[in-house]
């Protein structure tokens, strides 16, 4: 790899990095449903897409942007709200060894259902909105259940559109740039047996 090569390939990183962060601080900030949000999807296309370090980066610093909009809230839930994207990356990263679309639909599940059972058992936990009993702990997560079909709905429409479009840009830009040099470099070289 050459350096202008290298220097290419660092610069869109940089920027694919930048519209994620962007895309999830304002599709954090505009009205949705409550937790249909494309922080997870992030994660794992980040995990699967760019180096280690930019892929850890990359929802925390969506997060904490978008907090800064929304308002922060107890370190403590925040925390497990946090690392909880962070074991997504982690899961982003087999996600990369097993790329494929059922694979990405099998880890947006699991995502979802990682967020959904840390973040209810911190609330459990943490907050003083239920008894710390396990019928408290019961009625934690039977009153978030409609956050996690949000949960569950939007991690697997964004995961969609973000894997699903990378992949088309891949093919299209394979067969408007890479087809015709194939095609090119096969001439040639027919040309020149003749």
């Amino acid at each position: 790899m050459n350096l202008k090569t290298y220097k290419n390939g660092k610069i869109l990183e940089f920027f694919i990095a930048m519209l994620f962060i962007v895309a999830g601080v304002v599709l954090r900030i505009i009205p949705h449903a409550p937790n249909f949000s494309p922080i997870t999807a992030i994660a794992l296309f980040g995990a699967v897409y760019l180096p280690k370090k930019l892929a850890f980066v990359l929802p925390i610093a969506a997060l904490i942007i978008s907090d800064t909009f929304i308002g922060f809230y107890d370190f403590k839930l925040m925390a497990v709200v946090y690392g909880s994207f962070l074991l997504c990356v982690v899961l982003g990263f087999w996600l990369k060894k097993n790329k494929k679309w059922y694979n990405v639909l099998a880890s947006s599940f699991l995502a979802a259902f990682i967020f959904f059972s840390l973040t209810n058992f911190a609330v459990w936990a943490f907050a003083s909105w239920y008894p710390k009993t396990i019928s408290g702990l019961i009625s934690c997560f039977v009153m978030a259940l409609p956050f996690f079909k949000n949960t569950l709905l939007g991690d697997i429409f964004y995961a969609g559109v973000f894997f699903g479009s990378f992949e088309l840009v891949k093919v299209w830009i394979g067969k408007k740039f890479i087809i015709p040099n194939i095609v090119a470099d096969e001439m040639r070289r027919a040309y020149l047996k003749s």
